[in-house]
């Protein structure tokens, strides 16, 4: 039998460890002999009576004894369950024989004889299990065995036999070294705490970071490292787990390690220990430091915070072009998720349009406070001083952190006030294209973190991109103001006066403050007196925004006026205007535009300029109107007592297009009836097609006989014109035909006695008007236009005058040639008819007609201010 190793001594000078070992080891066998015999209870009654703690939790011991045989005369229970053999079976069997394989028994029965011999021995006996099944060898098996001889009562030599199971010594000595490396190796600390919640044992980290050595933390308690309230927690949690077996991981404890005024962050991980037996001992304490940890994840979330914010910001600041919109913007990005408090001041030299605000040097030029918020209930304005009110104008002292942010452009921490709610200000200056155009402070009351580094880069960010957008929303405030003076300088002024038309206008430019600001656009209207008591009244919309729009508008209505005084039909004046437009965007003018038209294929580099316009020429005396339409939308016509109706007009080309003529429509409007020329900003939006609007409009139309004032104001009120998408344009004409007591006309046979009856007719006529005033101009006129007819025109003459707000005369003939006003030489005869018309009328002229042209001249009527020409003083002035 072998044994690895093996120690053999004497019995009768044992060493003291084994006489200690050997009574320790009788006692057991001495219970589990009693066990065998049947007078003490089961093996797993036995287990379980162990005394707690006991090192029977851990190790597997059992006993059996060797008569002077060598037979095995006794066999306890702990044996059965090590070796897994009964009693029945065991007893009187040969130890050697049963658990020795064959090559090893003759070395076994060799140490049996010394130990029946009196000699003790202790060895590791590897053995087979019997296969309880086929009776045959088992799984193999090792034991430490220690033998001791004893004598039986009759004095024979025995010995008992002390078996302990090694594979239990060895997961043992696994679990010691296992908890020794965790204990004295560990880089996190490392607690064993006992159910009275007291430190039984601590490794070297955790004594390295509260101080001393393991030892000296035995017995302490958790309130001898935390403060009350997280040590009172703590405790809490560990009753728990000690009370339910719960196991709690990445339990987060704050701290401060002696010494230290710095907080410490610790993440806990507890579970309950158990005995062998399955008997609660304790609660496993590991902790992990995780105050850089937490400290990188504030990072993290702060630069996540700093990156969401600068993200909203921008998409919400700067969607108005608006300075107090775009200010109140930037408030609400950063109240509260960046702080508690916060205002705008803004230069007030800047909101009134200055190009530079004044003061910039110093910093203490006046301020308006455009904007101000607050997530504190009735929190005060923040900047020390007086209150500041939204709206107010106001200065910072020169040395006041405030005024030094705006002179140097940097930011400045401003101090709390003592006793105050805020702990902590950030004056920032709002700088635009090297510009500082106002300042921005935020505030964090008390409770709130301090502002930092990370923040103070994060407003200033924040101001500069607000800053950026209040000064473009400046610039297109400036822009468009100027384009509105412009529009407005090239729009009639006053109210429009024409002779047999009651008139009403409304021009609403686009709103730049509304949710979707525009610019200035290019609509336009016009009224031109033209000759005969006759009245232009145009429409317009140039396409496009802005400067551009409005320049180009000016140009159109420029040539329109001028056009209209060469007395050219509604057609003609489309088609003259449709040349101009397309010569506006050609470096060359109207020739070079003519010119790119005929080369399609060529490229043209040419900027294009397109406008849509209505014109009509309307004719007191006859009340007949004439319409051209160049793309523009249908005038609307409202007779008495009749729904309104849209003119059936051709609607033409838009000018600037060319190639297309424009056609004409007559329309002859009643006493009374209401015309209405418009924009379509007017009827369209991009919430209302135009359809919807033109139909709303038409309706908005229904009694034309109250004032004309009234009926814009009710339209505009009607439709939904406070979308500031576009300009709206809006000309509304009464008709108020010339009475036919005011109209005298006479055909006269062309013979030299016509010339007389035209001064009686014209004498006649004005008695009768009770304008004797002008009797002698009127006659000497007349008699030189209708000589003038008889000796340069053709066909019949047609004398007409019209009474309206001024007397005008008009010489008809058939005759195509336009009379030219020359200056006569002091020798000549004749040639001063026409210069004594013009020395003598406030104005004349001449028109084509359809069968031939019109002369005519105008005078004022007599009010008693106004002095007349004397005809011999006007005769003698031409020699």
């Amino acid at each position: 039998m072998s044994e690895i190793p093996a120690k053999a001594t004497e019995s009768e000078d044992p060493s003291e460890g084994a006489r200690t070992g050997a009574a320790a080891a009788a006692g057991a066998a001495a219970v589990d002999v009693a066990r065998a015999a049947g007078d003490v209870p089961p093996a797993d009654a036995m287990w379980q009576s162990s005394p707690p703690g006991s090192m029977y939790d851990y190790i597997r011991v059992a006993s059996f004894s060797i008569g002077p045989d060598g037979l095995v005369d006794q066999w306890s229970l702990r044996a059965e369950q090590l070796f897994g053999i009964p009693a029945q079976r065991a007893v009187g069997m040969d130890p050697i024989a049963a658990f020795i394989d064959p090559d090893r028994r003759e070395l076994g029965h060799r140490k049996m004889a010394e130990i029946l011999d009196g000699r003790e021995w202790t060895g590791v006996v590897p053995f087979r299990k019997p296969d309880e099944e086929t009776g045959g060898r088992g799984e193999e098996a090792l034991a430490e065995v220690y033998v001791m001889p004893t004598r039986t009562e009759e004095g024979e030599k025995a010995a008992v036999c002390i078996v302990v199971d090694v594979r239990t010594l060895r997961r043992i000595e696994t679990d010691l070294a296992a908890s020794q490396a965790i204990f004295g190796q560990s880089p996190f600390g490392f607690l064993l705490i006992d159910t009275d919640l007291r430190v039984r044992r601590a490794n070297h980290r955790f004594a390295s970071l509260f101080g001393g050595t393991p030892d000296d933390h035995r017995g302490k308690g958790v309130h001898d490292y935390l403060p009350r309230p997280e040590a009172e927690r703590v405790t809490a949690t560990l009753r728990r787990v000690l009370e339910t077996g719960e196991s709690i991981t990445d339990m987060h404890v704050t701290g401060f390690l002696p010494g230290s005024d710095d907080r410490r962050h610790w993440s806990i991980n507890l579970y309950r220990v158990h005995s062998g037996s399955g008997r609660p001992i304790g609660i496993a304490w590991l902790g992990t430091d995780i105050t850089a940890r937490r400290a990188a994840a504030r990072e993290a979330a702060a630069a996540r915070r700093n990156l969401a914010l600068l993200n909203e910001a921008g998409a919400r600041i700067g969607n108005s072009l608006d300075l107090e919109t775009t200010a109140r913007e930037l408030l609400d990005v950063v109240v509260p998720g960046f702080c508690d408090l916060a205002t705008v001041d803004l230069y007030q030299g800047l909101l009134a349009g200055d190009e530079t605000p004044p003061g910039l040097a110093d910093g203490s030029a006046e301020l308006r406070r455009v904007a101000f918020a607050s997530a504190v209930s009735d929190a005060p304005f923040v900047g020390g001083g007086a209150a500041v009110a939204v709206g107010a104008v106001h200065h910072y002292p020169f040395n006041s952190p405030c005024a030094d942010a705006l002179r140097t452009a940097r930011p400045r921490s401003v101090p709390a006030e003592e006793g105050g709610l805020v702990q902590s200000t950030l004056a920032v200056p709002m700088v635009a294209h090297d510009t500082v155009v106002g300042l921005a402070q935020f505030s964090r009351t008390k409770g709130s973190e301090p502002f930092g580094d990370r923040d103070r880069d994060l407003a200033v960010e924040l101001a500069a991109r607000a800053a950026v957008c209040i000064d473009n929303a400046r610039l297109y405030r400036r822009e468009h103001e100027r384009a509105l003076i412009l529009q407005r300088s090239l729009l009639p002024p006053g109210d429009p006066v024409a002779s047999g038309l009651d008139i009403a206008c409304r021009y609403l430019p686009g709103n730049s403050s509304s949710d979707r600001p525009s610019e200035v656009g290019g609509d336009w209207f016009d009224v031109i007196e033209l000759p005969g008591h006759r009245t232009a009244l145009v429409v317009g919309d140039v396409m496009g925004r802005g400067l551009r729009a409005a320049v180009a508008m000016g140009e159109l209505r420029s040539a329109v006026r001028t056009l209209a005084l060469l007395d050219l039909e509604p057609a003609e004046v489309l088609s003259a205007l449709d040349e101009i437009a397309r010569g506006l965007g050609a470096p060359g003018g109207v020739q070079q535009a003519t010119r790119a038209a005929r080369r399609p294929r060529e490229a043209d580099l040419s900027e294009v300029y397109l406008a849509t316009c209505v014109y009509a020429v309307y004719d007191s005396v006859t009340r007949r109107c004439t319409f051209a339409n160049a793309g523009h939308l249908p005038p609307v016509l409202v007779e008495p007592g009749e729904d309104a109706l849209m003119l059936d007009v051709p609607p033409g080309m838009p000018l600037g297009v060319g190639g297309e003529p424009f056609e004409e429509v007559e329309v002859e409007l009643p006493e009374g009836a209401l015309l209405a020329l418009y924009t379509d900003g007017l009827v369209e939006s991009r919430d209302h097609p135009l359809d919807e609007g033109l139909q709303a409009f038409v309706g908005a139309l229904t009694d034309p006989t109250r004032p004309l004032e009234d009926v814009c104001d009710h339209v505009l009120n009607t439709l939904d014109t406070h979308h500031g998408e576009d300009d709206i344009a809006l000309l509304m004409a009464r008709v108020q035909g010339l009475p036919t007591d005011s109209v005298g006309d006479w055909t006269l046979p062309r013979e030299p006695r016509s010339v007389g009856r035209a001064r009686e007719y014209a004498r006649g006529q004005l008695l009768t008007w009770d304008l004797e005033p002008l009797v002698d101009t009127a006659e000497l006129l007349v008699s030189e236009l209708v000589t003038n007819a008889l000796r340069y025109g053709e066909g019949d003459i047609r004398l007409r005058l019209l009474l309206d707000r001024t007397l005008v005369c008009e010489v008809w003939d058939a005759g195509l040639v336009q009379p030219r006003r020359r200056r006569a030489r002091d020798t000549d005869e004749g040639g001063r008819g026409l210069q004594l018309v013009g020395l003598l009328s406030a104005a004349w002229g001449s028109r084509r007609t359809p069968r031939g042209k019109t002369v005519w001249f105008e005078l004022p009527l007599p009010d008693g201010e106004t002095g007349l020409t004397d005809p011999a003083e006007a005769l003698l002035s031409l020699f």
